[in-house]
């Protein structure tokens, strides 16, 4: 059976259940643009996939916050600004002799209402001279189509990586009105905008074939993009499919991007022509993010947290895709492995409820595109923390240069390798399968119906349950503490590496308590010096590949070893006293850590 196969029939119950039930329905009553709403599936425990009353978007937040500060004049200049509204919205990235081939696809041939529509877009994106707008997660561009200026602000959705926040005004030319943008824009950027007018900051120009797409689960409006970015003498290709939801489940995008993935190559993005425009205009390569920390209620049910915690890893994974790709900032490759440890964390926790035959194919998958990533990631360290830090401060030793350009010839093919993978159909099937479990909650469809009451009780009874394991299997792992091998020790790094996700993923529940962020502190410190270790060890086999080339580049090899010999009789005494320090701390789950 093939990857793509396995990945299929792994989401169909997912499909299923995204037909049954129905259309969204926003719990705060607020509607998603242009979309369709009805009421939950019959009998079921559970809201529809949409935020829940415990989520707040960045562009709830920028709303709301305009909301009680503008004045009678504000509103009434915004009176033909759209109403506040919610963008669902999936891109895929296809080669642009292949664009035109998706368009025949029979997915789309089958469920098109019409041949749809040809457009020529020309949009300017504008910023401030120090970007404040983008700083602050939010885009504002006018696009002209035909005779029509279209001025349009959107916003960042926290961590879901389907939604931003939209809102669009007819203005009368190419120039931004910012007055129908401030009921939009926090009191905060509102001065900023007074003292920085706002500038051009880079152009689109978009040859555009729109069609509306019916699916069972939900109606999509498929954009077929080529073009280009322009700022100055710099310019980008364009050459995408863009997936919105107009109306129906967002399950709907999913399933349709799987079908067109398994047309032909098509990877997943969710970054923005915003975000490509604006790095293009600096010169720079694509932000390697850090995954954001997750907001949970207290009184959150399992299944809301199952939802958001898989929703977080799903969007850092989206979200670190591009910059690993690139290749220019090692930290792309090294937050797409985090994100998918991270995911194969949450699968974890998710053991005790939902099958484990579901879970497993998922993590197989993630695991299978993390083993692909780890020669990128290795070499990237060892060139760069140790290599270069060895070489400096031992400038009278010879076959620096030539052990630098063995590693750069290394590191250069396993990132070609890791592109390779990363375009491979496996793994944007993969990605997309994921998504669509995800955000139609899948694991239901994987829980006895005698157990699905266990969704819904408190995640703060799991969570306590859960950290209490991990953290003794912590505590055991590393016991007579000093006589521990290099090998005991690497197996209690995973076991400490796997509480520090876990912890990051439950320890939200508990709000700001002092005892969670000592915890996560001691948890932290204790991960880093146990990480030390980790690196000197693959130090030694990274040198047994490249150290015997030639007898300069064995000279610096050698050095090297020494060098980290010596290192290590420092890192003994930090490491054993993280280890103190985590013993003695506090778990913020006790009734003792109510602070």
């Amino acid at each position: 059976m093939s990857e793509t196969g396995a990945i299929k029939r792994a989401i169909e119950p997912v499909q299923r259940l995204a037909r049954a039930n129905g259309h969204l329905v926003p719990e705060n009553g607020k509607k998603i643009k242009n979309s369709a709403t009805s009421g939950t599936a019959s009998g079921s425990e559970f809201p529809d996939n949409t935020l829940s009353s415990h989520e707040t978007s960045q562009a709830d937040l920028f709303a709301d916050d305009a909301r009680g500060e503008a004045t009678t004049s504000e509103t009434s200049l915004s009176r033909d600004a759209a109403p506040r509204a919610t963008e669902i919205e999936l891109k895929l990235l296809v080669d642009a002799d292949r664009l035109a081939d998706f368009r025949d696809a029979p997915v789309i041939v089958a469920n098109a209402r019409n041949k749809g529509s040809r457009k020529h877009l020309k949009a300017v994106y504008y910023d401030t001279p120090k970007r404040a707008l983008q700083r602050n997660g939010l885009s504002f561009r006018v696009r002209q189509s035909g005779a029509r200026f279209t001025q349009t602000m959107k916003a960042e959705f926290g961590n879901d990586p389907l939604r931003r926040g939209e809102w669009e005004a007819s203005v009368p030319s190419i120039a931004p009105d910012i007055a129908l943008a401030l009921p939009f824009i926090p009191e905060k950027l509102r001065a900023d905008l007074e003292r920085h007018p706002l500038e051009a900051v880079f152009t689109t120009d978009i040859r555009r074939h729109q069609r509306i797409v019916d699916l069972p689960s939900g109606t999509v409006e498929i954009a077929f993009d080529q073009g280009q970015l322009k700022s100055g003498d710099r310019s980008m290709p364009v050459s995408e499919i863009e997936l919105e939801l107009k109306a129906g489940n967002p399950s709907a995008i999913y399933e349709l991007a799987l079908r067109l993935a398994e047309h032909g190559p098509a990877r997943p993005s969710i970054r923005s022509k915003s975000a490509r425009g604006f790095d293009l205009a600096a010169e720079t390569s694509p932000a390697a993010k850090r995954p954001r920390k997750l907001r949970l209620d207290p009184s959150a049910s399992l299944d809301e947290a199952f939802a958001t915690i898989l929703r977080a890893c799903l969007h850092h994974l989206l979200q670190s895709l591009p910059a690993a790709e690139d290749g220019r900032d090692p930290e792309g490759i090294h937050q797409l492995r985090v994100a998918l440890r991270r995911l194969r964390s949450a699968l974890d926790l998710m053991r005790s409820v939902v099958s484990l035959s579901k879970l497993d194919l998922l993590r197989t998958e993630a695991k299978w595109l993390a083993q692909n990533l780890s020669p990128a990631r290795d070499w990237d360290v060892f060139q760069q923390e140790t290599l270069r830090v060895v070489a400096q401060g031992c400038p009278a030793i010879a076959g620096f240069d030539a052990l630098e350009e063995a590693v750069e010839q290394r590191r250069a093919a396993s990132y070609d390798k890791a592109r390779m993978v990363l375009a491979d159909r496996r793994a944007s099937c993969f990605l997309i399968g994921l998504g669509g479990w995800i955000e139609t909650r899948g694991w239901r469809s994987d829980v006895a119906p005698e157990h699905l009451g266990q969704l819904a009780v408190p995640a703060m009874n799991f969570a306590q349950r859960i950290l209490s394991a991990q953290h003794t299997k912590v505590l055991k792992r590393g016991r007579r503490f000093k006589s521990r091998t290099p090998e005991e020790l690497h197996r209690l790094r995973l076991a400490a590496k796997k509480l520090r996700y876990v912890a990051d993923f439950l320890l939200p529940l508990y709000g700001q308590r002092k005892s969670a962020k000592r915890f996560s502190k001691g948890l932290a410190d204790l991960q880093q010096q146990l990480g030390l270790y980790n690196d000197m060890a693959t130090t030694a086999s990274l040198l047994a590949d490249v150290g015997t080339e030639s007898s300069d580049s064995s000279t610096a090899a050698a050095a090297i070893a020494g060098w980290q010999a010596h290192a290590m009789v420092g890192v003994e005494p930090r490491l054993k006293q993280a280890w103190s320090d985590f013993v003695k701390t506090k778990v913020p789950w006790s009734a003792e850590a109510q602070d």
